[in-house]
């Protein structure tokens, strides 16, 4: 047995049992709070006191962890949503003009900038990646933002939460902005060490990030609200007169600044200030792992997959019972995380990443903290959910998602995708690409001479060594798949309905 599960074991032994379990906590909390002291001290003297607030923040996110028994929730005890709990977006109203530009000076937009672009083959952060038209997420995001400012002569500020993986690429990424009507600030979420799962100690030997990047992690997104207030920007927007924040995915394209949910924010018919919102949508077959609502303890939250106990994941997963999922666009009053900071009540559930990863040639168990943005709803005020439509969840995960995007399906309107009226219905087609030829950026281009035509596309399946002609037609459920040794080239201008191909199929330029 390591020391984690010597901690955290469950067992309901006798007293002494009882005692030794506490004793042990206490233990391993003592002493990474000396290795946490150390690290402190060895940052640079212009970091230190940052450090130390991180360094804070993850002991008690690391006390809070050692106390947790048991699930976070008891599935017997979660409630129907009461039918208040989801607003429908269509019974929102649209605001006035007149009302618009002074609605616009009392938000700020905060999008999640931590990611990088590996997991699609691509260097450096995620919003770099070139999405539609030579342009990336973050040109996308930019272009919306200016287009709201010029539009109705106002200043809605852009803030990027980075990661320190993200940081120094996108710092030089924004300076080719500084000509746009739009202000752009950016801040640093934690750093946190990953902790040895054998001894509960920090990997990492030295504050020195850079070099020793595999001993530390970004701790999920949860970490906005507490990184929010260390960067000084939560007081300065409040000191500004700003009321709300509209925080995002940066990797959602669907993500824009929605005046009807921000004027039902700002001018409540209901006499009721919604101290936090999110955004909601219908669940589907292809969402059903995404995080849902839940009443619980007389209270809205987010119940997350990693949360439910593994003899209820199919009734998790089911679109009857839970109905929606999480877009993760989130709404949020200013002055209200900072009551909660200042109250010390964020006590957002943990999320456990165990990972195994390479350290000084050895392969290492460590565990990551984490937790979700969307978590600290049970601690606000009138907290809802609204359901919105399926547009405004357009996340580019994989390179299927970018199929889409890149598609007919969209045309592109000041920074925004907008779905094509030829399409017959709002929803959009369901992609799986292969992994070995499809899942790199790179890869995928070069099996495209251009985009096929998706407007009439259910359903495509895509496997093997397949390459795709230019001017392709797909409609309706179609399947492609070459076997290994195969090899199947869809020619140009071929129109494929309610297909299935498979074998060699090869087109040979002569």
């Amino acid at each position: 047995m390591d020391l984690l599960e010597a901690v955290k074991s469950h067992s309901r032994a006798s007293s002494g049992s009882r005692e030794f379990r506490e004793a042990t906590k206490q233990d391993a909390l003592n002493n990474l709070q000396k290795e946490l002291c150390k690290l402190s001290e060895k940052a640079l003297p212009d970091q230190r006191d940052l450090v130390r607030k991180e360094m804070h923040g993850f002991a008690n996110l690391f006390e809070r962890f050692l106390k947790e028994e048991g699930p976070s929730v008891e599935w017997e005890r979660i409630e129907k949503l009461p039918e208040d709990a989801v607003r429908n977006y269509k019974t929102l109203e649209t605001p006035t003009t007149d009302l618009i530009q002074m609605m616009l000076q009392k938000l700020v937009v905060v999008k999640l900038n931590g990611g990088l672009g590996t997991s699609m083959g691509c260097h450096g952060p995620k919003s770099v990646i070139t999405v539609r038209n030579d342009l990336t997420f973050l040109d996308l995001t930019v272009q919306q933002i200016e287009h709201l400012n010029k539009t109705y002569n106002t200043n809605v500020p852009l803030v990027l939460m980075n990661s320190f993986n993200t940081d120094e690429d996108t710092e030089k990424i924004v300076r080719k902005y500084k000509n746009l009507q739009i202000e752009i600030y950016t801040f640093n979420q934690s750093c946190y060490p990953r902790v040895n799962r054998e001894n509960l100690l920090p990997i990492a030997k030295s504050y020195d990030v850079d070099n020793e990047l595999e001993a530390w992690y970004p701790p999920g997104h949860g970490d906005f609200y507490k990184s929010f207030q260390n960067s000084g920007f939560l007081s300065k927007f409040i000191k500004e007169g700003r009321e709300y924040c509209f925080i995002s995915n940066i990797d959602n394209l669907g993500a824009t600044v929605d005046l009807n949910i921000l004027n039902m924010l700002l001018n409540p018919k209901e006499q009721t200030a919604h101290e936090f919102v999110m955004e909601v949508t219908d669940k589907t077959k292809a969402d059903v792992k995404g995080g849902t609502l839940i009443q619980y303890e007389n209270k809205l939250r987010l119940l997350e997959i990693a949360q439910v106990p593994s003899e209820h994941v199919d009734e998790f997963k089911s679109v009857k019972k839970f109905k929606f999922f999480n877009t993760n666009n989130i709404w949020a009053k200013l002055d209200a995380i900072e009551r909660v900071l200042n109250e010390d009540t964020l006590n957002m559930e943990i999320i456990v990443n165990n990972k195994t990863i390479k350290h000084k040639g050895n392969n290492l168990n460590v565990i990551q903290l984490e937790t979700a943005v969307g978590a600290a709803m049970k601690v606000f005020n009138d907290a809802i959910g609204i359901n919105v439509p399926r547009s405004r969840f357009l996340p580019v995960k994989k390179t299927s998602d970018l199929l889409l995007v890149m598609s007919n399906l969209y045309s592109l309107k000041n920074g925004s995708l907008v779905m094509s009226p030829q399409r017959m219905f709002p929803t959009t087609p369901l992609v799986k690409l292969g992994d070995n030829n499809f899942s790199k950026v790179k890869d995928f281009l070069m099996r495209f001479a251009n985009i096929p035509d998706l407007i009439e596309l259910d359903h495509l399946t895509v496997s093997g060594d397949v390459t795709f002609g230019r001017s392709v037609s797909l409609k309706g459920t179609v399947i492609i798949i070459a076997n290994h040794g195969e090899r199947i080239d869809i020619p140009s201008g071929a129109c494929l309905e309610n297909k299935i191909v498979s074998g060699n199929l090869r087109i040979l330029d002569h």
